[in-house]
């Protein structure tokens, strides 16, 4: 039952470390923007503050 917990938390850190990863090469790669923001969505564990804020402009704040 011990093993069974380690591998889980292993298989957790390396989903952690591999989003990071891809996260990092969608960014910088080459596609539309809306295709990066589609892929780097569906990324699990993803940071869904740093990856929008990248891929998706602010809105305009008006005042009134």
């Amino acid at each position: 039952m011990i093993l069974v917990a380690i591998v889980a938390e292993l298989l957790e850190e390396y989903t952690l470390l591999l989003t990071r990863v891809l996260e990092q090469l969608f960014r910088d790669a080459p596609f539309p923007r809306r295709m990066r923001f589609l892929i780097l969505r569906r990324l699990p564990y993803a940071s869904s503050s740093s990856s929008l804020s990248s891929t998706t402009p602010r809105p305009i704040r008006t005042t009134s």
